[in-house]
Formats: structure tokens, sequence, C-alpha cells
């Protein structure tokens, strides 16, 4: 059950970040999650939305570099130490997170972590496997 995830390289330089929100905006863009890594160069951002296509289509007419990654969305139980309790049993079951980052559905309520590993097929296995409720593309925006 992945989800596409749009990576963007942006300048580290003064209103680029704005820039690029605003090509979002422009094309009527609403972000379900967003993540920003930066070096003294430049910044990664890596954001999910509805359409995925449609949004790498709209950046790459606006000249950015874009790159489509595979990744996981799990559901995370409001409580204590559940994160830990997914991290773990991935762990145990060899994978390896990468990177991950969390959102908030707006009308579930219910808190949301997109998940890269190294092999999201063998890492959706084990979710499957252990009783993780990952989330859909076609889900996002009901969330």
């Amino acid at each position: 059950m992945t989800i596409n995830q749009i990576s963007i390289f942006i300048e580290n330089r003064k209103n680029a970040l704005a820039e690029f929100t605003n090509v979002l905006a422009t094309h009527n863009i609403n972000m379900r999650a967003m993540s920003l890594a930066d070096t003294s160069d430049f910044g990664i951002a890596r954001i999910i939305v509805d359409d995925a296509a449609s949004v790498q289509g709209a950046l790459e007419r606006s000249h950015y570099i874009v790159k489509v990654t595979p990744v996981i969305a799990i559901e995370i139980p409001d409580e204590a130490g559940s994160l830990n309790k997914i991290l773990k049993i991935l762990a145990d079951n060899g994978r390896n997170v990468e990177y991950m980052y969390g959102f908030t559905g707006r009308k579930s309520g219910s808190a949301y972590m997109i998940i890269r590993c190294t092999d999201v097929a063998e890492t959706e296995k084990v979710c499957e496997k252990n009783g993780i409720r990952m989330v859909a593309q076609d889900e996002l925006v009901n969330l």
C-alpha cells in the first residue's frame, strides 16, 4: 500500500521556499504532509499530496528538480510508546527506516507517520503480518 512522495530540490536562498509554495498554491495543490531538510546550498522538501503525478508535472514545468519515491503511511495510536512498538517490529523483521515524518489527519484526528525503508514491498508485508494499519494513496483526501 505504497504512496508516492515527491522530493523537490530547493535552493537555500531568500524567498526560495515561498516561491515553491507559491507554485503549489497557484495550482491549487494541498499538501497532506511536508518535511524539509537543508544543507548550506539547497534543501530537500518531501511532500505528500493527493495526486503526485499532476504535482510532479506542475513542479517540473516550473523548473524544479523532482523525484517521486514510494513510501508507506502508517496510522500511529495516540498513546505513549506506540511509535516505539512499531519501530521495534520493523527492526525485529530486518527493516531499516531511512527517514520518517509525521502528520495528523484533520478529519480522522489520528496521527500518521510517513516511513521510507530500503525495501518498501517487504516493509508492507511486515506491517500487514503484524496488524500495522497502512494508508493508501486514495485515502489521504479523507483523513
